[in-house]
């Protein structure tokens, strides 16, 4: 493509219809007035304390979350695409998990190759044959999604395990109403601060048989270091669940309980924002601090629901991802409506060959790798860390995918010294209880920064 898309310019010049009123906005609008809704909005948030930590960055642990203050436009139409997708996808997904802890019949027809499945180091062969509360595994989804064309949205990846940033998208929603509200009255603006009131519906619909009554939910933190914590307390809050530590819980009798003033009170759902490996010390590392003795074999009993089940990490491997559509057409009998970005499989000898021929060109990923690290970017990469990657691709092929390097869409952002496109993602939330699958109309929109940059990923 000669041109990236973008979602408020035509190739033209001129103005998409859905970004007239926000052009006019920004034409009208002195650069005196911007800045000064920028600071406002810095202030807010420090005041607030909407931080990320960042692993690793000595010089920025904590960081100040960063808030653009032109918004994003996705049309109704649009979005009902995407939202159908998405649904379609996190079924299918669910319907996955299910499965290779079940019958396997997806492994036993070589849709998915078994190794892929059963060697994943995110794959718990403890929960193989065992049944969990309303076969859901995945309550939470976040699913990234980009455009390269004003058609179609695909999807870069999905996150089942412990996906984080809601709690953006609601702060940033209301930090732009509070700023901009001129610009709200001209829209018709569907609302996401729904969005607590959904997940606590979920929540309490998925909690086990045995629950008594409304049932009791808990929201399970690894601490106040963790680069989520921010999130964690502010959805407890929200949800009016409390946030609890491992220490906080016990179990005992296979139930699990939670320490209080007034004695131990029976817990029925957990929102886990810990790994697998970290949620119970008997059961996976043994050096955890973060988990609860006893917690899996509770879970085990059906006594008590964890969102999202142990083992859902096997649907965020980056091979997995690449047969998602033959997942969804197996158990749906569906074409996927949301598309994949092309992906060579490296452990395919053929998509290696193309890939180590090509690799300035490509974006290359670990196939358990998150949160941006361990990958390669191509056009990017000094000839040192090309040479790296290439030695990693022929040791171990298996252990990559690699990626075309994606023009992604760019949005009009705002900077000191003025308006300028930077490129985006989406992050969209997707809600599956015993009442439906839900998709609140909104996301977490992340930017790559840096003028060029691709890197959209906050780590």
């Amino acid at each position: 493509m000669a041109r990236n898309f973008d979602e408020m310019t035509k190739a033209d010049g001129g103005v998409r219809a859905i970004y007239g009123k926000i052009a006019q906005w920004l034409a009208d609008a002195p650069a005196e007035l911007l800045a000064s809704r920028r600071a406002q909005a810095e202030l807010l948030f420090r005041r607030i304390g909407i931080t990320f930590a960042v692993y690793g960055d000595k010089d920025a642990a904590e960081r100040l979350i960063p808030f653009d203050i032109v918004p994003r436009v996705i049309g109704r139409s649009e979005w009902m695409r995407l939202e159908a997708g998405l649904v379609q996808r996190v079924k299918a997904l669910n319907l996955f998990l299910a499965d290779v802890y079940g019958g396997q019949d997806i492994l036993k027809s070589g849709v998915v190759p078994s190794d892929i499945v059963l060697g994943n180091p995110f794959f718990q062969k403890e929960m193989v044959g065992r049944k969990i509360p309303h076969d859901l595994y995945v309550h939470i989804a976040g699913i990234d999604v980009v455009r390269i064309d004003e058609d179609d949205f695909y999807v870069l990846e999905d996150n089942l395990r412990t996906p984080s940033g809601v709690s953006y998208m609601l702060e940033n929603r209301e930090v732009m109403m509070r700023l901009v509200p001129d610009l709200f009255a001209e829209h018709r603006v569907a609302p996401v601060e729904n969005y607590p009131d959904v997940l606590l519906a979920t929540l309490r619909s998925v909690a086990p048989a045995a629950a008594e009554g409304e049932p009791t939910i808990a929201l399970l933190t690894p601490g106040q270091f963790n680069s989520a914590y921010y999130e964690h307390s502010f959805l407890a809050d929200k949800l009016g669940v409390e946030l609890v530590e491992g220490r906080d819980l016990l179990v005992r009798d296979h139930a699990v309980y939670m320490r209080t003033t007034q004695g131990p009170k029976r817990v029925d759902v957990i929102y886990r924002r810990i790994d697998d490996a970290f949620l119970d010390p008997l059961a996976f590392r043994p050096d955890s601090v973060l988990g609860v003795p006893g917690l899996f074999d509770a879970y085990l009993a059906g006594n008590v629901t964890l969102a999202n089940a142990v083992g859902t990490g096997i649907a965020d491997d980056k091979a997995v991802y690449s047969y998602v559509p033959d997942i969804i057409e197996f158990y749906l009998g569906e074409k996927p409506l949301l598309k994949n970005v092309p992906t060579w499989r490296c452990r395919e000898p053929e998509a290696l060959a193309y890939v180590l021929e090509r690799l300035p060109e490509l974006v290359v990923k670990e196939v358990n790798g998150s949160g941006g690290y361990g990958m390669l970017i191509g056009p990017h990469a000094t000839p040192d860390q090309l040479a790296l990657f290439r030695d990693k691709l022929k040791r171990q092929p298996e252990n990559f995918i690699a990626q075309p390097t994606l023009a992604l869409s760019t949005c009009p952002t705002s900077f000191a010294n003025g308006i300028a496109p930077r490129h985006v993602d989406l992050r969209p939330f997707v809600l599956s209880g015993t009442n439906g699958v839900r998709v609140v109309p909104g996301g977490l929109t992340r930017v790559a920064l840096g003028e060029g940059s691709l890197v959209v990923n906050s780590s």
